[in-house]
């Protein structure tokens, strides 16, 4: 399971949006902001450097924020968390996840008000380090106990990205607890969490860690799937070809194989790319089944086979789970 690093909390990534016309391209309201902040540093307010910082970031210029958050790394704590990020996520220089981790350690440790606000993100970031072994070595047993610190009981204003990672533990790992994943699911959820509420979705369709309840079920994977969770569509896909819904199921499967870039929809929707890669594996084969038994659209045998081909490569245990289910005759 390849995490993400948690963001700055949004309240302190703000940045002047100079205002303009309707019709004023990004690029001139980025070279405004610039101007703008370059007057400001100017002036010797103190949080412009951190602002021109965060601005060269949210625009994928890391070199040019790494120099910034630099400058500044020793007395704004916002520019020491993103220099963690970047250093532990390779943003802008080169991979040095014992520096970041370095980062996330002392504000998780500083008495500094200023730091406050971060603490939950900083533990997320540490419990990410713990658990892939990244810059400190490997505990899943400690990457649990600090991402409980960051989620801190299902706080909104804690880290909800842990919230749904503990979901995500307790689901497929060596702590698996399925009551406390649907627990911790439902939290991240209630918090907007995009990711859990289609992990919700599938519990609930399932019987997972909480009784079946497939109008619960599909409540979650429709509300998931129209904000974008392709976990979700997947199951859709799934259950509406259950239902024998063929048309819709293969219709359904259609839209979400035509758009493949995984890294792409993970970073649009925030979810992690491997249940991305699981939703449009799903999707990719039951459209190949419906494409070679003629089930909802016309049979096309060829185009089956470049939908089984697809769903092998997006992910090949997925794959091989259908398959298996597809030779007894389950699907």
């Amino acid at each position: 399971m390849k995490l993400r690093s948690e963001r700055l909390p949004p309240a302190c990534s703000a940045q002047p949006a100079p205002e303009g016309p309707e019709n004023c391209s990004r690029a001139a309201l980025f070279a405004k902001a610039e101007e703008l902040l370059a007057k400001r540093t100017a002036g010797g307010d103190p949080l412009a450097r951190f602002l021109k910082g965060q601005l060269y970031y949210e625009e994928g210029l890391y070199e040019e924020a790494l120099i910034q958050f630099e400058k500044i790394k020793d007395t704004d704590f916002q520019g020491m968390y993103q220099l963690g990020v970047m250093h532990y996520d390779g943003l802008g220089t080169k991979e040095d996840p014992e520096k970041g981790v370095a980062y996330m350690k002392k504000i998780l440790n500083s008495d500094s008000p200023k730091a406050r606000h971060l603490k939950f993100a900083a533990a997320y970031n540490l419990g990410r380090a713990y658990y892939e072994g990244c810059g400190v070595k490997q505990s899943t047993e400690e990457a649990e106990r600090l991402w409980l610190i960051a989620a801190d009981h299902g706080n909104p204003k804690a880290s909800v990205k842990a919230q749904s990672t503990l979901g995500l533990l307790y689901s497929a790992s060596v702590l698996k607890d399925l009551k406390k994943a649907f627990f911790w699911h439902s939290e991240a959820c209630g918090n907007g969490n995009l990711e859990s509420q289609g992990a919700l979705g599938v519990m609930y369709l399932y019987g997972q860690g909480v009784c079946r309840n497939t109008k619960a079920a599909l409540k979650c994977l429709r509300e998931a799937a129209e904000r974008g969770n392709i976990y979700a569509q997947g199951h859709l896909v799934e259950y509406y070809y259950s239902r024998k819904f063929y048309s819709t199921a293969a219709a359904v499967a259609k839209r979400i194989t035509e758009n493949d870039d995984i890294d792409v929809l993970a970073k649009t929707t925030d979810c992690l790319p491997t249940y991305v890669a699981k939703g449009v594996a799903m999707a990719a084969f039951y459209l190949a089944r419906c494409l070679q038994l003629g089930l909802g659209v016309q049979q096309d045998q060829a185009a089956a086979k470049k939908y089984y081909s697809k769903a092998c490569l997006l992910d090949p245990a997925v794959a091989a789970d259908l398959e298996l289910a597809a030779n007894l005759g389950r699907i």
